[in-house]
């Protein structure tokens, strides 16, 4: 580290502070303005933030652990939810924007009435807010305390400190606003740092050629270093293992960033977007800059450290060693604050997120119904900043309560089809996901701790996923036709707002004097899921043909991606938005 690198550390630090400070003014009127932006962010902007927050400070490293173990394949624990990111374009992005909700939590008290759905709104945004919240943030702590350690050699919690506390003020003080703005920001120095290290790293063990060559003595041959899907009897991903990721796991599990039918921050920045088209593109932006622009520059340092660092114990810590040998200086200190801005925009954004369940969902539904809004955005400044430090505590305790990671997730193993559900099909109520939930839990503990099943297993988290999918489908199921329905008042009144239509909904919607209206979108909505999927992937497996080489198989696949691309903007029509108001029907 020199004096230069030093240099443009700060420099990074104060153009952050100045983004936070210019922005301030923005959230101080409503709770509106602090947690969605007061609904006007373009879709650039909102998608790049989405992209921004789930490019985390250990996001690399962990790509880098996946690469050395599994090789390329290796990727496939997460690339698997392009299916699930996808469906929320085209099927729920309109419908959230629609919704005119603060939380994803709100939602719930709009989609069903009465005690039951109060309760439901309470637990979910408490538990969200604080225990799901704080884990997130705690590991993501420990993965930046593990750079610093090991570049800056400076003390790892004052430097950890500096950092979540200059992240924390500007969500404090900017709300959404600075979280997005210095997201776009962000976004664009991490890329550039991962860009720049992937570069040298290639250079340094022989450019491309060089590589596959080394990799040979690395995995025993290129292929199975480089290979896209796993090899036929791999143990880490055995033929039923990469079934339920691809035809379960994407739909059934609820995961944070990952949710069915969207939620969390993905449902916030599309609450934000100023029209439900700007709600669509932001999230189709995130799903394909998430995956085909991330994901090479992370492979090609991973595949590098592999022959560079044959003996690591830690393949996480090679990503890190990387930046410190193979980068002149000016170029390592851009690094560095590449990683501050990845983790910043994590941090940024979870705080915000949090906040948000905490005063809208908690404070404003339970406690201060009556609170003017000046009065509610300072609660939720001073929420902010409870948050940051309850997360440095939970820091320093997650070698204690590790597993409690898995045992919350287990809450949420089973509950996506009925989340995905509730938008299309007016029978579900309040019930059905209170039930899945307590099923899912009931069902991964009784399979973890009852029967003995292994979740770090391959084939036995899988045969775990479909028990608790099965088991939990019948449950709420169950539960939904043996409780009573919502009220007809409620159901007018969400029809009325969302217009989701089609024939989960025809007998609502006939009541209302409008047949039955179809979904919207209509069945084209089919065809433009398939045809995003097949963009992402298309383009995400095309830049790697080009890259290793195979020029003409690369372009063809880029070229079918355009193709979908094209079909996809043809396709996307008008949204109810712009049909105005039933005649006749008070909404």
């Amino acid at each position: 580290m020199t004096v230069l690198d030093w240099g443009i550390i700060v420099l990074y630090f104060v153009f952050s502070a100045a983004i936070g400070l210019a922005l301030s003014r923005r959230a101080g009127r409503s709770i509106s303005d602090f947690f969605v932006g007061g609904r006007a962010l373009p879709w650039w902007l909102a998608g790049t933030s989405m992209v921004a927050t789930t490019f985390a400070a250990d996001t690399p490293l962990a790509v880098t652990e996946m690469v050395t173990k599994h090789g390329v394949a290796g990727n496939w624990l997460w690339w698997n939810m392009v299916m699930s990111g996808i469906l929320t374009v085209f099927f729920y992005a309109r419908l959230w924007r629609r919704a005119g909700v603060l939380t994803d939590v709100e939602f719930t008290e709009l989609r069903y009435g009465g005690k039951p759905a109060a309760i439901l709104r309470g637990f979910r945004a408490a538990y969200l807010a604080v225990p799901i919240n704080l884990i997130i943030m705690g590991w993501v702590n420990l993965a930046m305390m593990e750079i610093i350690s090991t570049t800056l050699h400076v003390s790892k919690v004052w430097a950890l400190v500096v950092c979540f506390v200059l992240a924390a003020a500007y969500s404090a003080v900017a709300g959404l606003w600075g979280v997005v703005v210095t997201d776009f920001f962000q976004f664009g120095l991490a890329m550039a740092g991962a860009i720049i290290l992937a570069i040298f790293a290639v250079h340094a063990v022989g450019g491309i050629s060089g590589m596959e060559t080394g990799l040979q003595g690395v995995y025993g041959s290129t292929h199975a270093a480089l290979a896209i899907f796993p090899a036929r009897g791999a143990v880490w991903m055995p033929a039923i293992t990469m079934a339920v990721y691809l035809g379960v796991n994407w739909w059934a599990s609820w995961y944070p960033g990952s949710e069915p039918g969207g939620g969390g921050y993905i449902a916030q920045r599309i609450f934000s977007a100023r029209s439900e088209r700007d709600g669509v593109l932001a999230t189709l932006w995130f799903n394909i800059a998430n995956y085909t622009i991330r994901s090479w520059p992370w492979i090609l340092t991973a595949l590098a450290t592999t022959i560079l660092y044959p003996h690591a114990v830690n393949p996480r810590q090679s990503y890190i060693r990387a930046v410190m040998d193979l980068l002149p200086a000016g170029l390592t200190g851009l690094v560095i604050a590449g990683f501050a801005a990845a983790y910043m925009s994590t941090i940024s954004t979870q705080l915000n997120w949090g906040a948000s369940y905490l005063v809208n969902d908690l404070y404003a539904r339970f406690w201060k119904p009556d609170a003017d809004q000046r009065s509610l955005v300072r609660v939720s400044r001073w929420a902010t900043i409870l948050l940051m430090l309850a997360s440095l505590g939970v820091t320093f305790m997650l070698t204690s309560i590790s597993g409690a990671w898995k045992f919350l997730l287990a809450l949420g193993a089973g509950t996506g089809l009925v989340l995905i559900l509730r938008w299309y099909w007016w029978r579900i109520n309040a019930w059905s996901e209170i039930s899945a939930m307590i099923a899912s839990l009931v069902v991964s503990v009784v399979l973890w701790f009852g029967v003995g099943l292994n979740p770090d297993d391959p084939t036995q988290w899988a045969w775990i996923m479909l028990a608790t999918v099965a088991a939990s489908t019948v449950v709420w199921v169950s539960v939904t036709f043996l409780t009573r329905a919502e009220s007809d008042e409620v159901l007018r009144k969400f029809y009325l707002k969302v217009r989701p239509g089609g024939r989960g909904w025809s007998a609502v919607s006939a009541g209302l004097g409008l047949g039955g209206e179809p979904m919207d979108g209509g069945p084209l909505n089919w065809t433009n899921w398939v045809a995003g999927v097949t963009c992402v992937y298309s383009s995400l497996f095309g830049v790697g043909q080009i890259i290793f080489g195979a020029t003409g198989r690369g372009v063809l696949l880029l070229a079918v991606a355009l193709a979908c691309f094209v079909w996809i903007s043809r396709n996307l029509r008008p949204s109810r938005e712009s049909l105005g108001p039933i005649p006749g029907v008070r909404s």
